[in-house]
């Protein structure tokens, strides 16, 4: 009898996303150091240089976002709060959206996974700007996103705390099918309550 593992479809897409996250991490990284060389130079300083750093930086720290948010997990993976925190701090330098990540110092790869789901969620809703803040303590979570203008999709969100909803999915909303498949995979239950200018998501 064999024992080779034979991955469901949800694996094999997050390990195709990991594959593609590392295979890419290292020449963006190399780029980004090559740029901080030729930056060393006062001839080669210039708002251009500047930009393309930033530009680089942001791809960076995306892609390691979307390592976590995409990528494969397993029940025994811990991802520490403190690269959490720094991977979200990256990818919201500098734009209308913060992201305030106050969890214990260890957690569960899965969950991490969970929320940053959620967190591309919200980034949808707060498209115009705005504050979330994450809290998670005795394996509970709580997301609460404040703005001054929301826009939601209101089926896409029904998918995520109604699992018979299947509402038509696009490159631009696919976080939100892999949270809901996610959510109920690992056997979580989230609610979601919206007000004018706020949502709070707890599982």
């Amino acid at each position: 009898m064999s024992d080779s593992y034979a991955p469901s479809r949800a694996d094999l897409a997050a390990l195709l996303a990991s594959r593609i996250c590392h295979d890419l991490i290292s020449p963006i990284g190399a780029i980004g150091n090559g740029l901080e060389l030729l930056m060393m130079d006062a001839t080669a300083q210039g708002p251009e240089m500047v930009l393309i750093a930033e530009s680089v930086g942001h791809a960076n720290a995306r892609i390691r976002f979307f390592r976590v948010a995409f990528g494969a997990a397993t029940a025994d993976q811990r991802l520490g709060a403190a690269e959490a925190a720094g991977i979200l701090s990256d990818i919201t330098q500098g734009g209308r959206l913060s992201i305030a990540w106050q969890t214990r110092p260890d957690l569960p790869r899965i969950e991490v996974k969970i929320a940053f789901l959620l967190l591309m969620c919200l980034e949808s809703a707060l498209a115009y700007g705005g504050k979330i803040t994450v809290q998670a303590d005795g394996g509970r979570w709580q997301i609460v996103a404040h703005a001054a203008k929301l826009r939601l999709d209101a089926p896409l969100w029904d998918m995520l705390t109604n699992p018979a909803a299947t509402p038509e999915a696009t490159p631009a909303s696919v976080h939100f099918p892999l949270a809901a498949q996610e959510i109920t995979r690992h056997q979580f239950r989230l609610t979601a309550e919206f007000a004018a200018e706020s949502i709070k998501l707890s599982f």
